[in-house]
C-alpha cells in the first residue's frame, strides 16, 4: 500500500473525505495547507497575497518534500489531502507521485461554485472580499464575474486534475458516508489499498 493524496479544486471535499478515508483505513492524515501555516507561520491564502505565487509555491513543495521524509521516517502511509492549487505546482506533484496514489475528487461545478459564493461578501464599497486568491487576482465586479471567473478555471483545473491523478472519483450530492464508501470501493477496485 502507498499513501493516498487527495487532490481536487477548493471545497470538493477532500479534507473532510480525507479523514474519514484516514479513520477507516486507521493510518494518519495529513493536511498540505495545515502543514504550510505550521512550517511557515502563515495561511496558504495569506503566504498568497503577502509574498507571491512563487513563495507560496515553493513552502507548498518543500512541505511535500517535509511530509515524505516523515512518513519514511516512521515507516508509515497517510491519507493527504492537498491546497486547491496544487496541480500547477510540479514539483510538490513530482514528490507525492513517488510516495502515494493521486486521486482527483471530482465535485460538480455547481456544488463548488456554491461553496465559494458562500464565502464571499461584498463590502460597503461595493467590493468583493473572501475570494480565492486565483478569482481575486481577476479583480472582479461583481458577484456573477465570479461565477464567470470561476467557470474558466473549473474547465482549466478538472483537465490538470484529470491528467495528473492515477484515479478519478465523482463526487456526488450524497451523505458524506456514502462518498466515503463510494472513494473507498474505487481505491480497493484499483488495488490502491
Amino acid at each position: 500500500m502507498k499513501s493516498i493524496t487527495l487532490l481536487g479544486i477548493k471545497h470538493c471535499g477532500k479534507s473532510t473525505q480525507g479523514k474519514l478515508l484516514a479513520k477507516k483505513l486507521v493510518i494518519p492524515f495529513y493536511d498540505t495547507d495545515d502543514l504550510i501555516t505550521q512550517r511557515t507561520g502563515l495561511a496558504p491564502r495569506e503566504l498568497y497575497i503577502r509574498n507571491g505565487e512563487r513563495a507560496f509555491m515553493d513552502a507548498e513543495a518543500q512541505t511535500c518534500t517535509y511530509l515524505h521524509s516523515l512518513l519514511q521516517e516512521k515507516n508509515e502511509h497517510a491519507v493527504i489531502a492537498t491546497g486547491g492549487g496544487i496541480c500547477k505546482n510540479a514539483d510538490a506533484i513530482a514528490t507525492l507521485k513517488t510516495m502515494s496514489v493521486l486521486v482527483f475528487l471530482k465535485a460538480e461545478e455547481s456544488t463548488a461554485a456554491e461553496r465559494i459564493m458562500r464565502e464571499v461578501t461584498v463590502s460597503a464599497d461595493g467590493s468583493l472580499k473572501n475570494l480565492p486568491a486565483y478569482i481575486a487576482k481577476e479583480n472582479p465586479h461583481t458577484k456573477d464575474d465570479v461565477r464567470m471567473i470561476f467557470h474558466e478555471f473549473y474547465i482549466e483545473r478538472t483537465r490538470q486534475y484529470e491528467k495528473i491523478a492515477s484515479i478519478c472519483i465523482r463526487m456526488e450530492p450524497v451523505s458524506k458516508q456514502e462518498n466515503l464508501q463510494r472513494i473507498y470501493s474505487e481505491l480497493k477496485r484499483s488495488a490502491a489499498i
